[in-house]
């Protein structure tokens, strides 16, 4: 049964609220144009609100006018829910049964089964589930529509959708079957549906622009391609080693920056203008040391940083993968980072944030320390940081002049 809760008012923040529409922000890529983000917090300092958050799962926060909307499974994962809370003040607006089933399938014990970010769209929130379902929503808790794709996980759900004109798209690459899927945003039906070789991916696709030709770069397993967002059509792609690749794909300095994946990740910079098997000779340099497997890349000017899943930071040169400089962290590390406020934010699996400048020389500006298991990527509203733990979401807001 659906537990409406009563939406009496919308609070008006403080603050004015970026969007925050999807997984990674605006662009995809990490980046938010806050300026006084929180540079030192606790449980203790800084905390605007902390609440519960109903259920389970490792998809991040997103954000539209006022608020916040989270996906979570219950009941061992064969209930999948979307929740609304209030940007003001955490107050759990809905909590909306979205999917029902009776064999959610076996998850990785870092995974759950709502690990893909819902996407934001003027009134519409589309959510994702995998195998498991996709769907629309309306904001006001309506049930648009609900469509499922088939394939075997694996080890559950993880790759997010992305939109593209009037088009929903999804990476389905599982253990039986690997194809790219669009759906109809308008209703949920397959547009087009490209098959691909390879092995089982949890990746996020990126749409990129290359010149007047829009790319959508999808990591798969054992391989990387390009296609056209509007017919499916592959344009290039590179082969690997790997399998099993989680990271989204960031673009700059007309490069494409991919991970390979398990068990040996690479990070590869990709020149996206060609066509056809490129990995001969479109591959402008690569990272075999030091590549992460969960977190995603972040580029700030010419810097290109990652972090290792056993928490090694690197700062690259972004155009000739020359490294700068290499610094172990603390913990191990599966969200992706977050740069504002010409801060890098790397948030760790047990609830701890170093702040880094983006500079070529290590600086570390912060370390700051929550409760709980952390493997969702940070949010951005505004001038506050969302974080979402394994049982509480936290709006953390720098209340004094320290930026």
């Amino acid at each position: 049964m659906n537990r409406l809760l009563p939406v009496l008012a919308l609070h008006v923040s403080l603050l004015q609220a970026e969007e925050w529409p999807q997984f990674r922000g605006p662009e995809g890529q990490g980046h938010s144009s806050g300026e006084k983000l929180p540079l030192n917090w606790s449980e203790e300092k800084n905390i605007r609100w902390k609440v519960p958050v109903p259920g389970s799962g490792w998809s991040s926060p997103v954000v539209r006018d006022g608020r916040i909307w989270l996906t979570s499974a219950q009941d061992k994962g064969r209930s999948l829910r979307l929740l609304s809370l209030d940007l003001e003040n955490g107050q759990l607006l809905y909590d909306l049964e979205v999917f029902r089933t009776e064999n959610p399938g076996s998850i990785h014990s870092k995974n759950s089964y709502a690990s893909p970010t819902a996407l934001l769209e003027g009134d519409r929130v589309y959510v994702h589930y995998g195998t498991n379902g996709t769907a629309a929503v309306s904001t006001d808790g309506r049930v648009l529509w609900r469509s499922r794709l088939k394939y075997q996980h694996g080890h559950g759900p993880g790759g997010s959708p992305v939109l593209f004109e009037d088009l929903l798209i999804v990476s389905c690459d599982g253990t039986d079957v690997q194809y790219v899927a669009a759906l109809d945003k308008e209703n949920g039906q397959v547009r087009w549906k490209t098959p691909r070789p390879g092995y089982m991916a949890y990746a996020t696709p990126l749409v990129i622009q290359v010149g007047e030709q829009a790319q959508l770069v999808s990591p798969g397993g054992n391989q990387v391609g390009a296609y056209d967002p509007r017919s499916g059509e592959t344009i290039w792609w590179i082969t690997h080693n790997g399998y099993s690749g989680v990271p989204r794909p960031v673009f700059g300095h007309d490069l494409v920056f991919v991970i390979s994946g398990y068990t040996r990740p690479v990070l590869y910079a990709v020149r996206p203008g060609g066509s056809g098997d490129v990995t001969k000779s479109h591959i402008a340099w690569k990272l075999s040391r030091g590549a992460p497997l969960n977190p995603s890349p972040i580029l700030v000017g010419d810097e290109l940083y990652v972090v290792s899943d056993v928490g090694v930071a690197s700062c690259l040169d972004a155009k000739t993968g020359e490294v700068h400089w290499k610094q172990r962290l603390r913990g191990q590390f599966s969200a992706s980072p977050l740069y504002g406020a010409e801060r890098i934010y790397f948030l760790n699996e047990t609830g701890q944030t170093f702040v880094v400048a983006p500079r070529k020389a290590f600086r570390e500006l912060a370390r700051n320390q929550v409760e709980g298991r952390t493997l969702a990527s940070l949010a951005v509203a505004g001038e506050t940081l969302l974080l979402r733990t394994d049982t509480h979401l936290y709006r953390i807001e720098q209340t004094s002049e320290e930026y």
